[in-house]
């Protein structure tokens, strides 16, 4: 089976793409980050959904998470619609996350390595190679273990 086989729709955004629209579309398609793409439509980040949180918990917070216990719903309401006012590229971090690429003719196995060797949950799957490949779909680890698998055994 090669990643042509296995690769889905998967949401993206681009850069300008509003950090509130790009939290929904997470907790919308269940998905552990997005995929940023740039105006071509070709795949250049990876928004893990870990920094959209990081984005909205005060420092103070995520330094000392006993504090989020005292903190009301008011604060967690008010926090959360300041999203709308930045943007994904506000979001990746500096120092992106690596977004694998897969070509759509790498094997389970290539994909299964490139996922293991970068901890990564997640893979980009091109249509073809070269500046004009376009994003055919992902890969996630929950796809390719479900993949790889065999079917459980009956007792």
């Amino acid at each position: 089976m090669q990643a042509r086989d296995l690769a889905v729709a998967y949401p993206t955004v681009r850069m300008d793409t509003d950090a509130l629209t790009a939290a929904r579309l997470l907790t919308e398609h269940n998905r552990p980050g997005l995929i940023v793409v740039d105006d071509k439509g070709h795949p250049i980040a990876v928004l893990p959904g870990s920094q959209v949180l990081r984005s909205f918990i005060p420092a103070y917070v995520q330094d000392d998470p006993a504090l989020a216990r005292v903190l009301d719903e008011g604060f967690s309401d008010e926090i959360c619609a300041k999203l709308a006012d930045h943007t994904v590229e506000e979001l990746v971090p500096k120092d992106r996350p690596l977004l694998l690429i897969a070509n759509d003719d790498d094997t389970m196995l290539e994909i299964a390595a490139m996922m293991a060797g970068n901890r990564s949950p997640l893979v980009a799957v091109l249509d073809g190679k070269g500046k004009d490949a376009s994003l055919l779909g992902a890969i996630t680890a929950h796809d390719l273990l479900g993949a790889i698998l065999p079917p459980p055994v009956e007792a």
